[in-house]
């Protein structure tokens, strides 16, 4: 499998480059240069395939021969090494749970898989690797967590200052050794404009070996669309394909599950679950793309103005914006609707949502209520402890903590604040 550049100005590279570069040099993003596209017995059978045999069919063509079968069956175990249970609410809608990895988000996946990805590339290489990454809220934990102690491999972290959880901060500033955190005074875009700069930034690029963990990267991306094909293996009716509602904020977890479907993944159709940061859902009402400041909410992994997997989404679509309606709807929820859902969900079904999840699920209620004959799932991204100070007061009961948050809630944080100023995240990087 080679990958191109979606701005056209760079050569295609293998799976390997893709993945250690994260960014094109012309700085597109690295799209297949084709879809694999399964039999459909494949999914009517697979109720009888091991989720991991799963996930390496799925996986396989993308990494082609830049991993050695064994290695990449390694990598996937270590992966999937929890469950993602659909659990039925009520006759028409189900949550995927993605909260059960160790940093308790759905991000645990691409980062594992990424990281051992990438430790499996830098023995090859006889330099440091410098992994540089922007967040919103759970990238950071997911990823500091899977390059933790690795080998050769050095952690950068961008964040906004007060605008993660407490839990997400404690769980990305509290680890140490070859995990660095900077906590910008600034919100996500700042952030992730400030990676971007760093990567288009040539003396650095010749003095590290730089590349990211965000979901611009292939390894990142691309393993989630796991999900999708193990909630179809959950799925009881065959017959009658699910709606997808995912939580949506830089796009890349709704674009793996898109690009499932573009592999004959069967879905009756897509909910792009937005919070008031809204440039994609006014982009379906329009057709005019117009990238915006970003608005802080509780649900805050998902406060982008500028999604950059977005352009992945057009791209599968080959930029034919009718057929992307067709398959794609997008709805945006305000912080006291997602408040309230929070609160009638746990009251009807006894079942918690985070922020994010509710955002998911109210935009699925809301499809549904218009198509009343259709069922589906929406995805539940992260557990509801990492944001017990938004829950909790709207359940007016505590949320028992994990064992994972219980040991990391009374460590020091560690972190080096900064300003939006891209001359001190250059010199930080060259003292590494």
């Amino acid at each position: 499998m080679r990958y191109h550049s979606l701005n056209g100005q760079s050569a295609s590279v293998d799976f390997k480059e893709a993945t250690i570069r994260g960014q094109a040099p012309d700085r597109g993003l690295y799209f297949p240069e084709h879809i694999p596209v399964f039999d459909s017995s494949f999914f009517y059978n697979i109720e009888k395939i091991d989720e991991e045999e799963i996930a390496y069919q799925v996986i396989q063509p993308y990494v082609s021969e830049s991993i050695p079968e064994n290695i990449l069956r390694g990598i996937i175990k270590e992966t999937l090494s929890f469950p993602i249970p659909l659990i039925k609410l009520d006759e028409n809608i189900f949550s995927l749970e993605l909260f059960h990895g160790p940093t308790l988000a759905f991000k645990d996946v691409g980062a594992r898989f990424m990281s051992r990805c990438l430790g499996y590339f830098a023995k090859e290489r006889n330099e440091k690797l410098v992994v540089l990454v922007a967040t919103s809220g759970d990238t950071g934990g997911a990823v500091a967590n899977g390059f933790y102690d690795v080998q050769g491999v050095e952690v950068v972290i961008l964040y906004p200052s007060g605008k993660v959880s407490s839990v997400q901060e404690k769980q990305l500033t509290t680890l140490g050794k070859n995990i660095r955190a900077l906590e910008v005074n600034g919100n996500f875009d700042n952030c992730q404009q400030l990676v971007k700069q760093a990567f288009s930034d040539f003396e650095i690029n010749q003095k590290l070996f730089l590349t990211s963990a965000n979901s611009i990267n292939v390894a990142r991306w691309l393993p989630q669309q796991f999900y999708y094909f193990l909630a179809w293996k959950q799925w009881l009716e065959k017959k009658h394909p699910p709606v997808i509602s995912v939580p949506s904020g830089n796009f890349g977890n709704i674009c793996a599950a898109i690009l499932a479907h573009a592999s004959g993944l069967p879905v009756q159709h897509f909910i792009a679950a937005c919070n008031v940061n809204d440039a994609v859902p006014e982009f379906l009402k329009t057709g005019n793309y117009q990238p915006k400041k970003t608005i802080a909410t509780i649900s805050n992994a998902m406060d982008v103005g500028d999604p950059n997997n977005f352009a992945r989404i057009l791209q599968i679509f080959e930029e034919d914006i009718s057929e992307l309606k067709r398959i794609l709807s997008a709805y945006s929820i305000t912080d006291d609707e997602t408040r309230n859902a929070i609160k009638e969900v746990y009251k009807e079904h006894t079942y918690l949502l985070d922020p994010h999840g509710a955002v998911g699920y109210l935009s699925l209620y809301r499809y549904i209520k218009e198509n009343p004959d259709l069922k589906g799932f929406f995805v539940e991204t992260a557990h509801p402890v990492k944001f017990y100070d938004v829950v909790e007061p709207l359940i007016g009961e505590k949320i028992p903590l994990p064992k994972t948050v219980e040991e990391i809630m009374g460590k020091e944080k560690v972190a080096t604040k900064m300003d939006v100023d891209y001359s001190f995240l250059k010199e930080f990087l060259l003292k590494l």
